[in-house]
Parts: C-alpha cells; structure tokens; sequence
C-alpha cells in the first residue's frame, strides 16, 4: 500500500525524540536546543531552551518531564516552576553524548549514548546502557551495546526493545522486578543498507524503524519480517505513534545529521501520515 506523507513543519534545526502526550507531539529540536510541542491545530510551542543540544524525552509517573541533556551526559527534571534540575549524572556511564532513551510506567529511565566521537578515527568503543530510576539512582543495566539509540518498552512492561544503531539491529531484554535487564537476544535484523534510529511500538507488537541511510520507515515484526516500507524524500532518524486515535505516525526527517549544517540550515521536518494498526499503550 502506498501511503502519502504531510509536512506540518519544515524548519526545524533537527527533530529527534518525538513522543505523543495528551492532545500534542512533544519532540527534541536536538540542534537548536529546545523542546517543542506541536499540536493538531497546526501551532509549534516551545516548551524549554538549553544551552546546549538535547535529545531523549519522558515523563514520571507524577507528570514531570525527563530531559536528555547530551553533552554534559545528565538526565534533566522538570519542576512545577519550570526549571530542571539534575535527575540523574550519567558521567561515569556514557562515554560520549548521551542520547535517546525509554521511561517505563514507574518512572525508570532507560537512557543510551553514542559511545564515542562518529568522526574521530580509531575512537570507536562500545556503549553502556543506563538506567535512571524516579528516584534519580544512576546505574548500569547492560554493555557492550553499538550505539544503543531509540527504545521501547512493551505495553507488559516485561521487555525492551532498544536500536543498537551500529549493529542495524533491534535488541530485546526481559525487565525484571528491580528494573534489571537479562536475556539479550536479538529481535530483528535489519536489511542491507538500513540502519535503526528512533523505533515506536504499535498494538499488535510490531515496530516501526526510522532509518536514515535508506530514507524510509520499516514496520518490522519480531524476527525481521518487513511488513511495510514508506519512503522519505530526506533521511529518517525518529517516529512516533499518536494522534487521538494513536493511528497516525509521525516522522522526523533531515538533510543532515550534522550539527553544524543543521544549526546554520533550519531545513529538517516534521511529517505524518495514516497508518492503520494504532500505538501500543505505552508512550
């Protein structure tokens, strides 16, 4: 089925993170340093600036929003007043820019990193993954991940699923009681020339895979099974599941990933189109 895509922004800096929260898509405009909303009613808000770019969005269980602040690798709370504060220091975890990243129902974040400089030569390191509970205790949940990226956590709450970019592959884990992580396994391997960025869950348990390389959105089952293809005129790099009736999904596209073209070209987008199996329950 060949499906059409709406541009309803086209001059964002770079779009990362989106996630659907009551009547608006909150995302990360990484570059320009800010969080923005933007509702059906055609009107973008920006919700918070920084001084430096963010990425990974939640919230806790009492509505706080969660924050990535990648640089200076800390996971930022928002209080009633407005400002943030530190929630967690994921210093001694992340070895570069900390970056996209899950919050499950009980307020546990689950916050991935690049590992190392993409454009340093003979740098490249393995990363950790993070977790982050309500509480804002920091500690590690698994290693040796290549370039964890997007995540989702399924409805049951018993599973994540988290993009090991590096690897173009999706890789499960059983959460247990204590927010530990065992069973790695992989749950699906991308094909040729694809490559996992930002991924969103929907109710019958398959995934929908951003991947910039091949500029397309893959619905992929558990195995790898490609369940439907929709091509993007720039590179893919996030989607989300929303709407009123969770059946629209929208994508995050750009000419570039790179920082400063992004910053001195406001040209990235963001789009959605009809999709018809709806978003799992989870945000």
């Amino acid at each position: 089925m060949s499906r059409t895509l709406k541009t309803l922004v086209s001059d964002l800096a770079f779009g990362e993170a989106p996630r659907w929260r009551e009547d608006g898509l909150y995302l990360a405009d990484m570059h320009a340093n800010r969080i923005v909303v933007w509702r059906p009613s055609g009107f973008l808000e920006v919700v918070a600036t920084f001084g430096s770019p963010v990425s990974g969005l939640g919230w806790l269980p009492d509505g706080r929003m969660l924050v990535v602040s990648m640089h200076d690798r800390k996971l930022l709370r928002q209080e009633p007043d407005g400002r943030f504060a530190i929630h967690g220091d994921l210093a001694a975890i992340a070895t570069w820019h900390a970056n996209d990243m899950v919050v499950a129902t009980n307020g546990d974040a689950y916050v991935g990193n690049f590992g190392f400089p993409l454009e340093t030569p003979g740098a490249f390191k393995l990363a950790k993954l993070a977790r982050v509970t309500a509480s804002g205790q920091v500690s590690v949940v698994a290693d040796d991940l290549f370039f964890p990226n997007g995540s989702v956590i399924t409805p049951d709450g018993n599973t994540l699923i988290v993009a090991e970019s590096g690897r173009r592959t999706l890789t499960a884990f059983d959460i247990g009681p204590k927010g530990e992580l065992s069973n790695r396994r992989d749950w699906a391997t991308l094909p040729r020339l694809a490559l996992p960025d930002g991924i969103c869950l929907d109710r019958d348990g398959a995934i929908w895979v951003a991947s910039p390389p091949s500029r397309e959105l893959l619905r992929l089952a558990e195995g790898g099974e490609i369940l439907e293809r929709i091509e993007t005129e720039q590179e893919a790099f996030a989607c989300m599941l929303g709407g009123p009736d969770r059946r629209r999904l929208y994508v995050c596209t750009a000419d570039t990933a790179d920082p400063a073209r992004c910053r001195a070209h406001h040209t990235a987008r963001l789009l959605s189109v009809e999709v018809d199996v709806p978003g799992a329950g989870l945000p």
